[in-house]
């Protein structure tokens, strides 16, 4: 929990938000002097995600905190930021980025998408227990601890974070038991170590081209997938209306209803049936088929692909992407709210497990991309895939080019999917290893 912030009013942070958007903006399309050079450099999306982690910090804005009644009761408060866009924005983005998407030619980007998903997998995978024998040596009561506190149990709801998603991260806490009162000191390295990664990656967007060459990699169908939907734009291009515009919200907001929907019903549905199973370790593998935000990005993706097959294509021409663009980087904005660079501090021996994790992570996925010569983009997308999940992987993709966000979301998915199992095969690893 952060401390009481100065704006409290989600009213007011929206803002701020929105203003630190815009000033990005404005001095990005600045092509000369200090501005050209600065975003030369920094790339615009990293400070939209990294300037309100810092307005965080700084107590100015907070994602949630604290405050205590006459009482001497603690009262907890929180802001419906990151939901409103996470559940709202979020969904209608992947609809508009996905009208003008080419199957086919996604279909043709090849096996190097999944094999470095894959990859990513089995870096969290191992990284966990080969963390944990590295930091034992040095601080073992760091990785240590007895029954419900043995701090493997903990980590086990990071691997199943950093593999599947939210989800697949309370099934780990229910099958392991670690202690309830504890466990919030894993969440602050969940969000701490998984956003230093996130910027890490965007900073490396700005420069895929240069990675690309060291890394030897053959980009030419990422090239060609972004090349058919920027003719397709420019082919159908033409002044928005606020016919065109009131359509696009109509479109973007009429299949967000319909996704919350249906994931209201599919996952009450299929709860009923995961309750059912009577195998503990079954019912927990298939407990993101319970998750409402699971059933929202998929319906949401689903119904954006059959329209993609509609006259409903033609409005990227009105600036369908663009305004998808708009929501994913307030996404972003919200994303970097949850980040309170104080927490680092408070738990630096978790965070230094969580970051050698990710290191191990980020140096198989970086080792494997050598070898098969598969590009930044891949390397990038296929991480966020496992470690952010449908959250963050489409606004990886989205940075490289619209068109490519409901790529970063198919990769998402699939994590929930495989995210339980794998989570539990990397905790059985690090109750192995564990002091």
């Amino acid at each position: 929990m952060s401390t009481e912030p100065f704006f409290k009013d989600d009213t007011m942070v929206f803002g701020i938000l929105m203003v630190v958007l815009g000033f990005i903006f404005y001095t990005s399309s600045i092509k000369e002097g200090f501005w050209k050079k600065f975003y030369g450099i920094i790339p615009g999306l990293f400070l939209a995600y990294m300037i309100p982690g810092l307005l965080t910090t700084l107590g100015i804005i907070a994602p949630d905190w604290e405050t205590t009644n006459t009482a001497g009761e603690t009262i907890k408060h929180s802001s419906n930021l990151y939901y409103m866009s996470s559940r709202y924005l979020l969904p209608a983005a992947l609809v508009l980025m996905t009208l003008s998407i080419d199957l086919r030619a996604i279909y043709n980007l090849g096996w190097k998408a999944l094999a470095m998903f894959f990859a990513g997998t089995i870096g969290i995978l191992i990284g966990g227990p080969i963390a944990i024998l590295l930091i034992s040596m040095v601080s073992p009561e760091t990785v240590g601890g007895a029954g419900p506190d043995e701090v493997w149990r903990g980590l086990s709801t990071l691997a199943g974070s950093w593999i599947g998603g939210g989800a697949n991260q309370a099934a780990m806490l229910e099958i392991y038991e670690y202690n309830p009162k504890k466990y919030s000191a894993m969440v602050i390295v969940d969000i701490v170590v998984a956003n230093i990664w996130m910027a890490v990656i965007l900073i490396g967007i700005a420069k895929s081209k240069r990675i690309d060459k060291w890394l030897k990699a053959d980009a030419s169908a990422i090239e060609e997938l972004k090349e058919k939907v920027s003719t397709y734009a420019a082919k159908v291009e033409r002044k928005a209306t606020l016919t065109d515009i009131t359509v696009i919200g109509a479109l973007a907001f009429g299949t967000v209803s319909l996704a919350h929907f249906g994931a209201n019903h599919l996952s009450g549905f299929f709860g009923g049936v995961v309750a059912e199973i009577e195998s503990t370790t079954m019912k927990n593998m298939f407990t993101f088929l319970d998750s409402q935000f699971f059933w929202m990005v998929s319906i949401a993706t689903a119904v954006a692909i059959i329209l993609s097959f509609t006259k409903a294509k033609d409005y990227e021409g009105a600036g369908a992407s663009k305004i998808g663009s708009l929501f994913i980087y307030i996404l972003v904005a919200s994303i970097g709210m949850k980040m309170d660079l104080k927490d680092t501090f408070d738990n630096l021996g978790l965070v230094a497990v969580g970051l050698v994790w990710m290191t191990i992570h980020a140096g198989l996925m970086i080792l494997i991309a050598k070898l098969i010569k598969a590009p930044y983009f891949f390397l990038a997308v296929g991480s966020q895939a496992n470690v952010g999940g449908a959250a963050s992987a489409p606004v990886v993709a989205a940075a490289f080019h619209p068109s490519l966000a409901t790529v970063g979301v198919l990769l998402a998915v699939f994590g929930y999917a495989i995210g339980t199992i794998a989570a539990i095969g990397c905790t059985i690893l690090m109750q192995l290893v564990s002091p």
